[in-house]
């Protein structure tokens, strides 16, 4: 398999969490065929800062930054509207930050888009991380609703949550991490199902990191993802 459907490799993301640059992009362009987003989380933010965005747009990804902004709704909408101008597709807050911090990150996202003369990004809403095994039943759907009253175009959720998220919110984008082929290790996630069954659940993007970046041969790995979400 050379390549993948449009379709399904703009619902692929690959998770770049290393710590330089070099190797980040070494990935990406290995993985380009399969994969049309691109997660820049915490670890390569802090190595690369904002250039790994244009690196990785200018390879032809869609970027998705999780940072899991939580902060007063000023800063967090001014950091925003930065993250906005220089091309994000995707941008994560924490929904434990409330009403305001979520409006105004999504404000500041949309705007900073906007005076770039760029395509509207869409601010992803964190419910529970997928490593988190113990928050109450009730967290998830609260979070979901805030996000909805806060003008969030998607949610964050483990992908045995997302069908029950969509029921809530069925217009919002539906990310999934904790994504792990049939008997692959889980490491430090819980909250994990296969490519399959988080499509089947509703999920909008899959975001998928050491199953294939950690994988001794990545290209194999990559290929046998696809083949989970089409079987």
């Amino acid at each position: 398999m050379d390549t993948v459907d449009i379709e399904l490799r703009s619902k692929l993301c690959v998770a770049l969490d290393v710590d330089d640059m070099v190797e980040a992009v070494r990935i990406a362009k290995e993985l380009s065929p399969w994969f049309g987003v691109a997660k820049v989380g915490l670890e390569l933010f802090t190595a690369a800062g904002t250039d790994a965005i244009g690196i990785l747009t200018g390879l032809g990804y869609d970027v998705f930054l999780d940072l899991k902004m939580y902060d007063i709704p000023t800063t967090v909408e001014k950091a925003s509207r930065v993250l906005g101008a220089l091309g994000v597709k995707y941008a994560t807050y924490h929904a434990q930050g409330g009403v305001d911090v979520l409006t105004a990150g999504a404000a500041g996202l949309r705007a900073g888009a906007e005076e770039a003369g760029l395509p509207e990004p869409i601010p992803l809403a964190i419910t529970v991380l997928t490593s988190d095994a113990d928050a109450p039943e009730h967290i998830m759907p609260a979070r979901v609703r805030l996000a909805v009253e806060s003008g969030m175009g998607g949610l964050v959720c483990g992908p045995n949550d997302v069908k029950e998220a969509k029921q809530y919110a069925p217009r919002l984008v539906g990310v999934t991490p904790g994504i792990r082929p049939a008997g692959a290790e889980h490491h430090d996630q819980v909250r994990v199902a296969t490519p399959k069954i988080a499509l089947d659940n509703g999920s909008d993007l899959l975001v998928i990191g050491r199953a294939v970046t950690l994988a001794e041969d990545r290209v194999a790995a990559a290929e046998s993802i696809v083949d989970s979400c089409l079987s």
